[in-house]
């Protein structure tokens, strides 16, 4: 199906935002970026985010002026006693990825998921902007 865009712009547009390059080749030492999917049906966009090692508790989600903020900060402390001897090793890692949503998404019915080490988050589309059904009409 091929799209206008100039009425209809692509979601991957709209939704990647100028920043997407600067995301993937952030050089911060610390930080990883995991892998996300992108889907759009006619109901709603997904977005899967390949988390493996975090919990739900790990994630922070935000909406702000358009862009949706998915985040992770988190903190594990190894202890390995052995004779008397005691080893600390502290592990930090954190990230964030933002997507500019478009103004066919209600923000407000946005949810997600974790489950198996993938982060989905649904984003509903506004019942104006989802696809109609193909209908004939009758010349009178």
């Amino acid at each position: 199906m091929l799209r206008n865009t100039r009425f209809l712009p692509s979601f991957t547009d709209d939704f990647f935002g100028k920043d997407f390059m600067a995301d993937v080749f952030d050089s911060s030492v610390n930080k990883t970026i995991p892998e996300v999917n992108v889907i759009e049906n006619a109901e709603a966009f997904k977005i899967e985010v390949a988390a493996p090692g975090l919990d739900k508790k790990d994630f922070k989600i935000d909406v702000n002026n358009n862009v949706l903020t998915i985040s992770s900060e988190k903190e594990a402390k190894n202890v390995d006693e052995k004779e008397k001897f005691i080893r600390r090793e502290f592990s930090y890692s954190s990230f964030q990825r933002s997507f500019s949503l478009p103004e066919s998404v209600d923000q407000d019915k946005i949810n997600a998921k974790h489950k198996d080490g993938i982060l989905m988050v649904e984003i509903p589309k506004r019942d104006e902007a989802k696809e109609k059904p193909k209908r004939e009409i009758k010349i009178s």
